[in-house]
This record gives structure tokens, sequence and C-alpha cells, in this order.
């Protein structure tokens, strides 16, 4: 049985924005050109052929981590929406190791995705660099819905250095995730799998480095004036192309 948890989240579909920022960014998404496999390598054909990766911004200068980079593509075909996220670190920690943990805590990447306009709803994904998985549904400032584990989804990782080994300069960690049309059946209220034309609203987020100096990078500002990715008036848009 599904359990539900009462949450507050700082922004909500009618959350209110704090910082001037332009327009929301828009990503092509392109049919994969044959299979991918989930590797955590991004080194299929298919990817050479995806839109250019998208490079985060850092919104907050009140954060004292490192500015490092991250990248990110994404592909789709009738059965999965694919992502693979490209991370510069120099220090790679992640120290949870079971479903659901607060992998956001760790070094992680996460993507934020509410499919189409009919449900006021988001799914998320959130992904230390151990390839574990926190994932969930929310309604901003209503609930909180943790126990919605998607089957079928698949994760990878690789690291590029010495996983937790503090003091050594590693060089950074490669994540893949491919997520099943079938997870977002129950509340989507849009055709699965999206069409050719199709727009989806996401954000793509990245928790880097260890308290105190940690910092939150994202493609989409999220606007907000202090440290949050959970604002979905300002997720991207997602385009579903041939």
């Amino acid at each position: 049985m599904k359990t539900l948890f009462l949450i507050a989240i700082a922004a909500g579909f009618a959350g209110a924005q704090t910082r001037n920022v332009g327009p929301v960014p828009k990503y092509e998404v392109k049919r994969a050109k044959g299979r991918i496999a989930i590797n955590g390598l991004l080194d299929d054909e298919a990817w050479r052929h995806a839109t250019p990766a998208v490079e985060f911004v850092f919104p907050w200068d009140n954060q004292t981590g490192a500015k490092q980079k991250t990248r990110a593509k994404l592909l789709w075909d009738s059965e999965y929406l694919y992502v693979g996220y490209e991370c510069d670190d120099e220090d790679i920690v992640a120290v949870f190791g079971q479903r659901d943990d607060p992998t956001y805590r760790d070094d992680a990447v996460e993507i934020f995705i509410h499919p189409g306009p009919k449900y006021k709803l988001y799914w998320g994904f959130e992904m230390n660099a151990k390839a574990i998985m926190y994932d969930y549904i929310s309604v901003p400032g209503v609930v909180h819905l943790t126990d919605s584990d998607v089957p079928g989804s698949m994760l990878a990782t690789t690291i590029r250095g010495t996983l937790n080994q503090r003091g050594d300069k590693d060089q950074g960690w490669t994540l893949e995730l491919a997520i099943p049309w079938r997870a977002f059946r129950d509340f989507s209220g849009t055709p699965l799998p999206p069409k050719a034309g199709d727009v989806w609203r996401a954000n793509l987020n990245r928790w880097d480095g260890v308290e105190p100096n940690r910092r939150l990078s994202q493609w989409s500002d999220s606007a907000l004036n202090t440290p949050n990715p959970h604002n979905p008036e300002r997720f991207g848009e997602l385009l579903f192309v041939e």
C-alpha cells in the first residue's frame, strides 16, 4: 500500500519567485538511433547523435562549494526516457547505499519530470554517484509519495577516481538512467509514450560537495532566493522530436 507523507516544500505551482530571471530553457529530446545499454559510460552511438548537452548554471553565490561543471543529455524511444549526466568532480563522495536513502545529501544528480498540465504534480528521481536512487511523486506543498518505486528503471554510474577517498584528486563521474514510460501512467494525464511534437516540463539538478562546502547547480534556475530546486513553475521544456 502506498504511503503519503505530508511535507512543506518552499515552492509549488503557485510558488512566488524571489529573483528576476530569464525565460526557462528548452531542449530537443531526439529519438534514439539504436539500442542503448545502461552501463554508465554514455558510449552508445545514439548518444553521439543526441542534442548537444546542456550545461548547468550556479544560481546562488551564498554557497561555498566549488563550481564544478555538469553536462546532461536526453534521448527517448518507444520504451524509455534516457538521461545521461557527466559531472566534473575532484572529490567524489557518496555514502548512502539503499533504495530511497536521502541520496541528495551525497554527490548526486536529479531529474524532476512533469508530463502534462492535467495534474499539478511531478516525479522526482535523485541519484548519487553510487547509482542509488531515491524516487517519489510530489504534489508541491501538499504530499510527497515516497513509496512509489518505479519498476523497470535502469541506472548505472562510472567513477573516474576513488569514491569516498578524501584528500586525493578525482576527475569526475558519469551517470546513465533509463525511465520506462509506464512509470508515468497513473497520473500523467497524457498519452504514453509521448509523440514527436509533445512538450513536457522538467528540471535537472546537481548536489555537489560535502557540508559545509556544498553547492546546488541546475539546468533551469529555480528563481528561489535560497538554494532549493523545487519550483515546478521554473521547469524547462522538453520537446520530443524524431
